[in-house]
């Protein structure tokens, strides 16, 4: 599903995970974003917006993985979101890196990269994908949530209530990626995922593992109930 492509991303984990170290002394979620940076900073004009400094670490010299990306540090955590629109206006990148997205604000700011036509990669706090469509300061990341009035005939088509609960508008991040572990990836489509989800359906995705030799496992087209897979 999502091979080969590099439109916008969402990763989301949940708290626990992001606070345990990995055994190279970084914390598990700064892996994919910094594995994400690697894999565009080839061939594309790149800025990480690195606010906790948990993708290119403390320090003056940035960790060597994401290579020659400009990285911006945030002074206060409070003004991401304006940095996050300064690297737009001010470096003109293809792709923008945020780690950490948690505020309204910076939803709004990742709407506003996005309908510039610029790449953008982030990542959030949360369990599933349901957890983002249940959470008002950060759905708009994938469309947003409004309630519907059916009409009569449609409602009985559905075999719905009357009012419904719909995306309102296109997602931010085309694709969203749950890590339930450090090797062990679900991948949404995230306009179809949603959608189903809200019609009570179980959508179909893509499961990323690796096995006991450590090769990565790719499953296609797994019914995705939210529980487990």
């Amino acid at each position: 599903m999502a091979s080969g492509s590099w439109s916008a991303q969402l990763a989301i984990w949940g708290v626990g995970l992001g606070r345990r170290s990995s055994p190279y002394g970084e914390r598990d979620n700064a892996v994919p974003a910094r594995h994400m940076a690697s894999r565009t900073m080839l061939s594309r004009l790149e800025v990480i917006i690195d606010t906790s400094n948990e993708i290119g670490g403390d320090g003056d010299i940035p960790h060597s993985a994401i290579g020659g990306a400009r990285r911006m540090q945030v002074p206060k955590p409070s003004l991401q979101h304006k940095v996050m629109i300064e690297a737009v206006e001010n470096h003109m990148p293809q792709v923008i890196i945020v780690d950490e997205i948690g505020t309204e604000a910076e939803a709004l700011a990742c709407r506003s990269i996005a309908e510039r036509g610029v790449m953008l990669i982030g990542t959030a706090h949360g369990e599933q994908l349901q957890n983002i469509i249940k959470n008002p300061t950060l759905s708009d990341l994938i469309g947003g949530i409004e309630t519907v009035t059916l009409g009569d005939e449609e409602a009985r088509a559905r075999r719905s209530r009357k009012s419904i609960l719909e995306r309102k508008a296109p997602p931010t991040f085309y694709f969203l990626i749950e890590i339930r572990e450090r090797d062990y990836w679900i991948a949404h489509q995230t306009e179809k995922s949603v959608d189903m989800l809200l019609r009570g359906r179980n959508p179909m995705v893509e499961v990323r593992k690796r096995d006991e030799e450590f090769k990565v496992v790719i499953e296609r087209w797994k019914s995705y109930d939210g529980q487990g897979i």
